[in-house]
């Protein structure tokens, strides 16, 4: 992944968009701290497909005899 300038991206926004396209994503810089990134719809829409941890529980096919029980040991001391 390159990283560009917000100014060079701006002048050159359509080969950006075509380096996504094929597969090489930007990371858009402003100050020198990375604030975007120009990746292809394809790969955004297979980002944005990835169920989150909580829906990948929920969706758990088996009953819940399955699951080994918790153990009765007390847990260990934290310090904070």
């Amino acid at each position: 992944m390159r990283e560009i300038q917000l100014r060079d991206a701006k002048a050159t926004l359509s080969a950006v968009v075509d380096q996504a396209v094929s597969g090489i994503p930007s990371v858009i810089t402003r100050h020198g701290r990375k604030d975007a990134v120009i990746l292809s719809f394809e790969e955004y829409q297979r980002l944005a497909r990835v169920p989150s941890f909580g829906r990948l529980l929920a969706a758990f096919p088996g009953e819940a005899d399955d699951l080994p029980q918790r153990s009765g040991k007390p847990f260990r001391p934290v310090d904070l």
